[in-house]
């Protein structure tokens, strides 16, 4: 019975993953092809030959060098700030008792509920009263922090970071930031490989602010860009998927890389509990 259960268990993780995977898939399919062949009767669902073809066709129709080094600047400093205030202030509201703790954490889950899309306006007018419109400061300033990263982080560290822990480390003279960056940090790498990761892919993919914010059509994202490829009554299909595919391609690699270290980080803690 116990082997019967294991064995559905991974026909239905089995069933899962490659359902998640299909898409991503059909992009490779349609990037390949043409859109004759994508959409014949019956459709091909085996990659072709004119993925060249359709790069090239990208490539002379979008610039997509400058918004490719402004879209990796962007996620990175984002991820890179998110990644540290967002553990500060996690740890702050996980560790340590202040006046308001409380009151504080329920404002920011119900700042957590609201629609992104409530904010565009407000955000907008203050990024125009700064002077930062047009600017990729506008991008990055913005969503340096957010409601997520800190409930997920400190969920994380209230049950991976004992109290013990850090009040030896206080014993031993270390003070709020010495134990945030010699104690806590090493201990919630794994919850940071996974926030790092939520945060950079969110910041390639966002398409609404930076197509609102940076006016400049030279200073825009590489989701802005693509989009130009949108145009047009007759669309061309198998060269809007190599377009998607080449935005893809960056995420892959930062996917493959935050996920070696987060799932050794977890191994490592599961061999030493």
């Amino acid at each position: 019975m116990t082997r019967f259960r294991g064995t559905l268990v991974h026909v239905v993780l089995g069933l899962a993953v490659l359902l998640s995977l299909f898409p991503f898939y059909w992009t490779v399919v349609m990037a390949t092809n043409t859109t004759r062949d994508v959409f014949a009767d019956p459709p091909t669902f085996i990659p072709g030959t004119h993925l060249i073809d359709n790069v090239n066709t990208v490539l002379a129709n979008v610039d997509l060098l400058a918004p490719l080094v402004n879209t990796i600047l962007v996620a990175s400093a984002t991820t890179a700030l998110v990644l540290f205030l967002d553990t500060l202030a996690a740890f702050t509201f996980a560790k340590y008792e202040f006046p308001g703790r409380r009151v504080m954490f329920g404002l920011l889950l119900g700042l957590f509920m609201v629609p992104a899309q409530l904010s565009l306006i407000p955000q907008f007018v203050i990024m125009s009263e700064l002077g930062w419109v047009g600017s990729l400061k506008a991008l990055v300033i913005p969503a340096a922090a957010n409601a997520f990263g800190i409930f997920w982080m400190r969920q994380y560290i209230i049950g991976a970071v004992p109290d013990e822990l850090l009040e030896a480390a206080r014993l031993d003279g270390a003070g709020f930031f010495r134990i945030y960056w010699s104690v806590v940090l090493p201990i919630v790498r794994p919850g940071l490989a996974f926030l790092g990761i939520y945060t950079f892919i969110a910041a390639w993919n966002d398409y609404v602010w930076p197509l609102i914010v940076l006016l400049d059509p030279n200073k825009v994202t590489l989701q802005v860009a693509l989009s130009q490829l949108n145009v047009g009554q007759r669309q061309d299909y198998s060269v809007l998927m190599a377009g998607a595919l080449i935005g893809i391609v960056p995420l892959i690699a930062v996917f493959t890389l935050f996920a070696r270290g987060f799932v050794s980080d977890a191994t490592k803690g599961a061999i030493r509990g």
